[in-house]
């Protein structure tokens, strides 16, 4: 089970291109809705944000938030939105949950230990980075730990053989490929030379031999 977060939020007047005058204060424009709760425009400190998303696990953690030093809003972070040529964090759009009442969401994708093909040569391939899962709020794992160490040359690792807890349920489809470990290019190169090097067989041509007879 992840562990709950603690952010400060304040109501927010200021909407759409308004939004910029939050930059100079250090502030970060954000909304909150949900179950049970009316949407609602706020700001969080930039700062205190950007730190928690630093440290991991803020898209699958608890967030309690509190708005204006109200009771705190059991919450998960819905969306980010980053400026494209910066990447700097632009708005977060919460959703307010029901800790008794499951939902979904994705979960990072942890991966452990060093596959046996690469060490070989094999170039190891990750498809996917997350999951989704259904859990209750309480429940949602900060990660998911997966050992690729077993993985030899030609192996692929698919959502179904993933481990799962009995907290959870991984929604992915479970014939989607998480990784896999594929023949260095190099090998394939070679392989491609030795086919052209090869001289075809001409069907019908006779040999010098039969031609003579």
């Amino acid at each position: 089970m992840t562990e709950s977060i603690e952010l400060k939020a304040a109501g927010r007047e200021l909407v759409g291109k308004a939004n910029r005058r939050l930059a100079g204060s250090n502030r970060l424009a954000a909304v909150v809705y949900g179950v049970g709760h009316t949407p609602q425009s706020i700001s969080v400190d930039r700062h205190d944000f950007e730190l928690a998303v630093h440290h991991g696990g803020m898209m699958s953690s608890i967030v309690k938030l509190a708005i204006d030093d109200q009771k705190p809003v059991n919450v998960i972070v819905k969306s980010i939105q980053r400026d494209a040529v910066k990447d700097s964090i632009q708005h977060v759009d919460f959703w307010a949950v029901n800790m008794k009442q499951m939902i979904s969401s994705t979960v990072p994708i942890h991966f452990t230990g060093e596959s046996a093909g690469v060490k070989v040569g094999g170039v190891m391939t990750h498809n996917l980075r997350e999951v989704h899962i259904e859990a209750l709020p309480a429940d949602l794992p900060e990660f998911l730990e997966v050992d690729i160490s077993a993985l030899e040359i030609g192996d692929s690792l698919h959502v179904g053989d993933l481990t799962v807890s009995d907290k959870f349920t991984i929604t992915s489809a479970a014939d989607e490929i998480v990784c896999s470990v594929s023949a260095p290019k190099a090998a394939e190169v070679e392989e491609e030379v030795a086919a052209e090097g090869a001289e075809p067989e001409v069907i019908g041509e006779k040999s010098e031999e039969s031609a003579g007879e």
